[in-house]
C-alpha cells in the first residue's frame, strides 16, 4: 500500500477551482488518470458545483464519485436524480447557508432534503452570531462541517486561533469535518507571491489529533502556527491519533494533487513509488 492510512483519501480534486480553474473536460480527462498515479490513494472525489453538474454527462465521467458544492439548501432537491442522469456516483454534498430561515432552519432543511450522502454545511466563522447555533444544529442532525481554510484574498484565510476554536467545536460534538482552499501544503508557510498566511494540511491534522486527546485552545493555536516541516512529520509517526484524526478530519479540497503528494514524499511520510514523482522544488505557495 503506497499511501500511509492517515493520508488515504485526504486530497478531494477541487480541479475547476480557484486557484487552479481548471476547464471541466481537463479535470474530468485529469481525474481519469489519477488511479494510475502513484498518488492514487490519497484521492478522493471530484469535486463540482452544480452549476456544471449536468455538463458530466456529457463528457467522459460515468462511474466517477463526484462531490457537489451547493450554493443554498434550497437547491438540494433533485439533486440526486440529476447526478443519475449524467451517470456519476454521488459521493456527498457541500452547502453553503444564507437562504430563507435561522442557520438552525436551514441546516434541518439540509438534513431533510440531502438525498443519502455525506452532507456537509460550511460553517460560518467562530466571530459570527450563527457560530454556535450552526454547530449544535449539524450536530443535532448529525451532518457535517466544512471549514473554509483561504481563497483568493487574504481575508479569507482564518488565524490559527479561528481554525483551532472550529476544529475544538468540531470535536468536542463529535461532527466531522472537512476544508477547503488554501491547503495545498503541508506545513503552514508565508505565500512567496501573495504574502498570504497559508494553512498547512499536516497542522490541521495533528491539531485534530490532539484535540481527540483533549489538548487545550493554547496548544492546538501552536500546533497549526508550526512551521517547522521536520517535527509536524515527526509528530505524524509517532502520535498515536495520527490515524484517529482522520475519523474527524475527512478530507480537504485541493486544485491540486501532485503538490500535497509531493510534499508527503519530500518529508518522508510516503515512499515514492514512481520515477515519475511529481517534484518537491518550492513554489510559490510552498512552506517553508
Amino acid at each position: 500500500m503506497s499511501i500511509p492510512l492517515p493520508f488515504q483519501r485526504l486530497v478531494d480534486d477541487a480541479a475547476i477551482f480557484p486557484p487552479g480553474l481548471a476547464p471541466l473536460p481537463e479535470a474530468v480527462r485529469a481525474h481519469r488518470a489519477h488511479p494510475a498515479r502513484p498518488y492514487a490513494e490519497l484521492v478522493g472525489p471530484l469535486v463540482v458545483d452544480t452549476a456544471r453538474l449536468d455538463q458530466l454527462g456529457g463528457l467522459d465521467a460515468a462511474g466517477i464519485a463526484v462531490t457537489v458544492v451547493v450554493p443554498a439548501p434550497e437547491e438540494l432537491r433533485g439533486l440526486g436524480a440529476r447526478a443519475e442522469a449524467a451517470g456519476v456516483l454521488l459521493a456527498g454534498v457541500e452547502v453553503k447557508l444564507g437562504g430563507a430561515g435561522s442557520a438552525a432552519e436551514q441546516v434541518a432543511t439540509i438534513a431533510t432534503d440531502a438525498p443519502g450522502v455525506p452532507a456537509y454545511v460550511e460553517a460560518p466563522r467562530p466571530s459570527e452570531p450563527a457560530w454556535a447555533e450552526t454547530l449544535d444544529a449539524v450536530a443535532e442532525h448529525q451532518l457535517r462541517l466544512k471549514f473554509r481554510t483561504g481563497g483568493t484574498e487574504a481575508a479569507a484565510f482564518p488565524t490559527e486561533d479561528e481554525v483551532a476554536t472550529w476544529i475544538a467545536g468540531a470535536v468536542g460534538r463529535g461532527i466531522a469535518f472537512k476544508c477547503t482552499a488554501g491547503l495545498h501544503h503541508a506545513v503552514r508557510h508565508t505565500g512567496r507571491e501573495t504574502g498570504f498566511e497559508h494553512h498547512g494540511y499536516l497542522n490541521i491534522l495533528v491539531a485534530t489529533g490532539q484535540a481527540i486527546a483533549g489538548a487545550s485552545h493554547a496548544q492546538l493555536v501552536a500546533t497549526l502556527a508550526e512551521r517547522d516541516a521536520a517535527r509536524l512529520a515527526e509528530a505524524v509517526r509517532t502520535s498515536p491519533e495520527a490515524a484517529a484524526a482522520r475519523g474527524a478530519f475527512t478530507s480537504y479540497g485541493s486544485c491540486s494533487v501532485a503538490e500535497p503528494y509531493a510534499d508527503l514524499v519530500a518529508l518522508g511520510l510516503v515512499d515514492p513509488v514512481s520515477s515519475h514523482v511529481p517534484s518537491p522544488e518550492p513554489t510559490e505557495e510552498s512552506p517553508r
